[in-house]
């Protein structure tokens, strides 16, 4: 896990110079678009170990919203910038901070919201001995998640009964066959869009 920490930090911060043009650019572009609210989201959630951390993204949503903990594809609440950060995934280079600070890893589960940890029981709860990362195999399978939750009926439910123990399933496996061979894998299949 050395390497992969050391890995972690030397790629966020060459991440973090070479994409600063476009930090700055769609900062700007959510400033003018989106006036009466803060550039960056900043949201409470579950780290490594089950402590609190903060996450940082580009905001995409109105400043005042419901504030549920799952976004579905088409809400109101999300701006058409916003839309637009969220599908090309530009909303979440702020995470890069998170992973040269330490709070995240390029690979892992996604952070969920205070809430989600306590559901984990058994041997689940061996999850929180990862910290969250900017994508994952469970991300890769869900990579299209609020399109699949805009098809639901009633997302909230669907999101809780079928995604999150999925997805548990799936972190768990991770950690159970975790190699840094197979963490770089995840990270270009990422960026190349396919699925594991």
């Amino acid at each position: 896990m050395l390497l992969k920490s050391l890995f972690d930090r030397g790629a966020a911060f060459f991440g973090l110079v070479v994409l600063s043009p476009i930090l700055l650019i769609v900062a700007i572009l959510i400033r003018v678009n989106m006036p009466g609210g803060p550039i960056i989201f900043k949201q409470r959630r579950v780290g490594q170990y089950g402590r609190l951390f903060t996450m940082y993204k580009f905001r995409s949503m109105t400043v005042s919203h419901s504030g549920s903990s799952i976004s579905v594809k088409g809400e109101r609440r999300i701006t058409p910038l916003g839309a637009v950060l969220r599908c090309y995934k530009l909303d979440e280079l702020p995470e890069l901070w998170n992973v040269l600070i330490g709070d995240m890893s390029f690979v892992g589960p996604r952070p969920d919201v205070p809430g989600y940890a306590d559901k984990l029981e058994g041997n689940d709860r061996r999850i929180l001995q990862l910290k969250p990362g900017i994508t994952g195999p469970a991300s890769l399978k869900y990579r299209n998640e609020e399109e699949l939750l805009a098809e639901q009926d009633d997302p909230q439910r669907y999101n809780d009964e079928v995604l999150f123990p999925d997805k548990v399933r799936i972190n768990i496996e991770y950690l159970d066959n975790w190699s840094f061979g197979y963490d770089i894998k995840i990270i270009i299949y990422t960026v190349f869009g396919k699925n594991l």
